[in-house]
């Protein structure tokens, strides 16, 4: 699978009628000051376990070159540097998110190994099979078009190299299903929203999660789009959900 996906589709818009991808680069640099800060607190700090868990996935043979898609303000590509990651390039389209994550970088002094840019996640301006593995945490739910941003993924991506996401996801069984979806839809938005001065962003995010596709239906997609032995891991209760796959 090599070239670029066909963009003559139109873009799928919201329900205020603008483009998705616009609407998440606005959310992001809304609440880009508070991010970091959010993030470990709303979570309990069990996103910091979660990045380590996807980190342990990286083979030696993996760590040459590795590509963070929808990077952030470079909480993973910093943990794949500590986990022994030679060479890390991470791309956003929110600049006030990568503007952090340089200053954060610059204050670990890893801008040797660590370089973030602005990049569009369905239009990556790299060479066909650049990279020995690529990692998305948190971010692919946010993607205009799933598909398109997968299949860049893969041509980006070395034969025999391997994709690694993180995504948040709902879980199925009583009593966390029920207490999960309280706490996303009655104090998430409100907490968040407190903190950052942004509710609209903490509401959009239950609303992303829930309507990701999940479990078997993501794995097919991930098939769909050339990878092969998709495969997923639950993390705590099914809050969170690993998958892996190869080139």
């Amino acid at each position: 699978m090599t070239g670029r996906p066909d963009f003559s589709v139109p873009a799928r818009v919201n329900c205020e009628g603008m483009a998705k991808k616009e609407a998440v680069k606005g959310i992001f640099n809304d609440i880009a000051p508070s991010y970091d800060r959010l993030n470990h607190f709303l979570s309990m700090n069990i996103d910091k376990r979660w990045r380590r868990v996807a980190i342990k996935r990286i083979a030696e043979q993996e760590k040459g070159r590795l590509l963070d898609v929808a990077c952030g303000t470079g909480d993973f590509s910093i943990a794949a540097v500590r986990g022994g990651v030679q060479q890390v390039v991470g791309i956003d389209i929110s600049e006030k998110m990568l503007e952090i994550g340089r200053r954060k970088i610059m204050g670990m002094g890893l801008q040797e190994k660590i370089t973030l840019q602005y990049g569009d996640s369905e239009r990556m301006e790299f060479p066909d099979q650049d990279f020995d593995v690529i990692t998305v945490a948190f971010g692919v739910r946010n993607f205009e078009h799933l598909e398109w941003g997968l299949k860049e993924m893969h041509r980006v991506l070395k034969k025999g190299g391997k994709v690694i996401i993180l995504e948040f996801s709902m879980p199925e069984h009583f009593p966390m299903k029920q207490l999960y979806r309280f706490y996303f839809k009655h104090i998430l938005p409100v907490l968040g929203g407190w903190v950052s001065g942004n509710k609209g962003a903490y509401t959009y995010l239950p609303e992303s999660v829930s309507r990701f596709p999940q479990g078997k239906e993501f794995l097919e997609i991930l098939s769909r789009c050339g990878f092969q032995q998709p495969l997923q891991k639950k993390l705590t209760f099914g809050i969170a959900s690993l998958y892996t796959a190869y080139k």
